[in-house]
């Protein structure tokens, strides 16, 4: 019997992707979550919560890899934290984490805590792996939703984003949680910059909606460091092939 492979947000959007392509490896997956659920084949669900710190030394026990996808709008650093002491103590061989391209740049609380979680892992003494990905498709199609809900849509000037589709970054996951652990590895984006009249544009027309835009400027040292490109991949990033317009055209057509 081989060791499961504990994955932290396995019922989210990446992880309803990540957690199927582990299992089909052949491995056994155990998916910490706040909520019961029945197992199926090959893949168990743990009771726990990170930032209540619960459930978390029994989720880790007996695994040698950690695959650490679950973060929300606030706490990733606390909960990172809880799965790394539990992780240490359990013997952990391989944790893998997923966070944010420009997380070292971008000063946005939400970004520090990504960071943080970073070095928690990296100072953690067990081998690591760091997977930055950009945006996915479905947080940038949220975001286009509730603009496109306002009688006038904002775009921010200057702001641009590279979003990447959930399933490319899933399979790069896999890749490095079934491999050998690796560091910070480069980043991940999508093929194409857009800016948000350029996401809002197709989205608009496959909805059939018009709506006036309105170039607004975020202010402050956020607002200076997206007109700076400070959350976009550097020389050296892997891209992703799927672009926004055939997500939309998947997820709208």
């Amino acid at each position: 019997m081989t060791a499961p492979i504990l994955v932290t947000g396995g019922t989210g959007t990446l992880g309803a992707h990540v957690v199927p392509l582990l299992h089909a490896s052949g491995h056994d997956v155990r998916i910490l979550t706040r909520h019961a659920r029945p197992a199926t084949d090959g893949i168990d669900h743990v009771t726990g919560d990170l930032l209540k710190n619960e459930g978390v030394e029994a989720a880790v026990d007996g695994a040698e890899t950690v695959l650490h996808l679950a973060g929300g709008p606030k706490g990733d650093d606390r909960a990172t934290r809880a799965l790394v002491r539990a992780a240490s103590g359990a013997g952990v061989r391989h944790l893998v984490y997923v966070s944010v391209v420009g997380a070292d740049r971008v000063p946005l609380a939400w970004m520090r805590t990504k960071l943080e979680s970073e070095r928690a892992v990296a100072d953690s003494g067990i081998p690591w792996t760091i997977l930055r990905a950009a945006q996915f498709h479905d947080l940038a199609l949220t975001v286009v939703e509730k603009m496109a809900k306002l009688p006038v849509l904002p775009v921010p000037g200057g702001m641009r984003l590279q979003p990447v589709d959930s399933r490319e970054v899933a399979a790069r996951l896999a890749e490095l949680t079934l491999g050998a652990p690796s560091g910070l590895v480069p980043d991940l984006a999508g093929p194409h910059l857009y800016d948000l009249a350029a996401l809002a544009r197709p989205y608009l027309r496959l909805t059939g909606r018009r709506r006036p835009m309105l170039p607004v400027r975020i202010p402050g040292k956020a607002g200076r460091a997206y007109r700076a490109g400070a959350n976009l991949t550097t020389a050296g990033a892997e891209e992703g092939k799927r672009t926004w317009e055939e997500f939309l055209a998947e997820r709208l057509g």
